[in-house]
C-alpha cells in the first residue's frame, strides 16, 4: 500500500480526508479569523477544543475558497449558493457530523462579522445540510455500573492496588456518575467548589455556564474518606481528584483508570466517561426524574438535548414489556 493510500485511510478514520490547498494567508487570518477566535475565547469563554475546531472549519474553508478561484471575491462578497455548493463538495471529505461541526463555526463565525458591521448577510444561514442519523447515547445499565463501581475494592482486597489508588478511583467513578459530571469539569473540581453541608458542588461547564450539581450520600461518603484518609491539600483551590504525587489529574488518566475497571468487570472497553454521564441521565429518567430537572442537572442549554435520552428510557420500557407481557 503506498503511503499516500495510508494516508487517507487514516484521515477518512477521522471522519475527513487529507486538507489539500493553499494555507490561510496571515493578513486574512489577522483581519479575519483571529479576532473573532479571540471574542470566542475570552468574551464567550469557548474551550480550547471548540476554538480550534473552529480554527481548523475556517481553514478547511479557505481551502476551498481558493481552490474554486472564490477567494479573490472576498468573504464578504459570497453568495448562499456560493455555501451550497461548498457543502455539495464537503460532503465527499467529511462524514456528515463532522460537516455539521465545521458549518456551525463558520455559521458563528458570520454571525460575529455581521454583528461588526464587516459583512451585510450570513450566507450560511439557509443553507441545507445532510440529515443526521439520530443516535441514542450508550449507557450502562443499574448492575452494570454496581460492577463498576465494585472494582477498585476488588482490587485492592486482591492486594493489585494501594489503599490511595481504591479510594481514589471509587471517588472518580463515584463523582462522573453520581453527579453527572463531564471528565473535564471533574477534573477541574477544586475542594472550595464543594458545600459539604449540603452535598452539592458548584460546576463550571461549556461556556463557563455555572450550574449546582448534588454529589449524592454515596460519593459525598467516599469524598470524606478520601479526605480523610488519603488527601494533603483540601484548600479550596485545591483538585478533588489527583495523581499519586498528588496533582491535579488529567484527562486522559481518567480515561485509562475507567478502562481499566470496565476490563475487570467484562464490560464494553468503549465506554467513555462521558457514558457514565449518559447512565446518570438514563437512570434519573427512568426512576421518574423531571426532564427540565435532567437538564438543569447536565448543563444542558437546550431541552432537545436532554431528550435524546427519553428515547432511550422509552426503549428500555418497551424491551422490559416485550419480555413481561404474555401479550407483547
Amino acid at each position: 500500500m503506498s503511503k499516500n493510500t495510508s494516508s487517507s485511510k487514516a484521515s477518512e478514520e477521522n471522519g475527513r480526508t487529507a486538507a489539500t490547498g493553499p494555507a490561510v494567508p496571515d493578513a486574512v487570518a489577522a483581519e479575519w479569523l483571529h479576532p473573532f477566535l479571540e471574542y470566542m475565547e475570552k468574551e464567550r469563554r469557548y474551550s480550547r477544543h471548540t476554538l480550534r475546531n473552529y480554527r481548523q472549519a475556517f481553514e478547511d474553508f479557505w481551502r476551498w475558497l481558493a481552490d474554486s478561484g472564490l477567494a479573490a471575491r472576498g468573504l464578504g462578497a459570497l453568495a448562499t449558493r456560493d455555501l451550497r455548493d461548498f457543502v455539495i463538495e464537503a460532503q465527499r471529505r467529511f462524514d456528515r457530523r463532522t460537516l455539521h461541526n465545521h458549518a456551525s463555526g463558520l455559521r458563528a463565525f458570520y454571525k460575529y462579522w455581521l454583528r461588526h458591521g464587516k459583512v451585510t448577510r450570513n450566507p450560511f444561514v439557509g443553507v441545507p445540510l445532510p440529515r443526521l442519523e439520530k443516535r441514542l447515547p450508550k449507557f450502562l445499565t443499574e448492575e452494570q455500573m454496581r460492577l463498576l463501581l465494585d472494582g477498585p475494592a476488588r482490587l485492592l482486597e486482591n492486594e493489585a492496588i494501594d489503599p490511595f489508588t481504591a479510594c481514589r478511583d471509587r471517588l472518580v467513578m463515584e463523582l462522573l456518575y453520581g453527579a453527572g459530571l463531564r471528565v473535564s469539569e471533574l477534573t477541574a473540581l477544586n475542594h472550595g467548589d464543594i458545600d459539604q453541608t449540603s452535598g452539592v458542588a458548584r460546576v463550571l461547564g461549556k461556556g463557563r455556564k455555572e450550574r449546582l450539581c448534588p454529589l449524592g450520600k454515596v460519593a459525598l461518603a467516599v469524598l470524606r474518606q478520601f479526605k480523610a484518609a488519603h488527601a494533603r491539600d483540601t484548600s479550596p483551590t485545591a483538585p478533588v481528584v489527583v495523581t499519586a504525587k498528588h496533582g491535579r489529574m488529567p484527562v486522559r488518566q481518567v480515561q485509562l483508570l475507567l478502562k481499566r475497571y470496565l476490563a475487570l468487570a467484562g464490560l464494553p472497553p468503549d465506554i467513555s466517561p462521558h457514558k457514565l454521564r449518559h447512565s446518570y441521565a438514563t437512570h434519573l429518567l427512568n426512576a421518574g426524574a423531571d426532564l427540565r430537572l435532567v437538564q438543569e442537572l447536565l448543563g444542558h442549554a437546550s431541552l432537545n438535548t436532554t431528550q435524546v435520552y427519553t428515547h432511550v428510557s422509552v426503549a428500555r420500557l418497551k424491551e422490559i414489556y416485550q419480555k413481561a407481557h404474555p401479550r407483547a
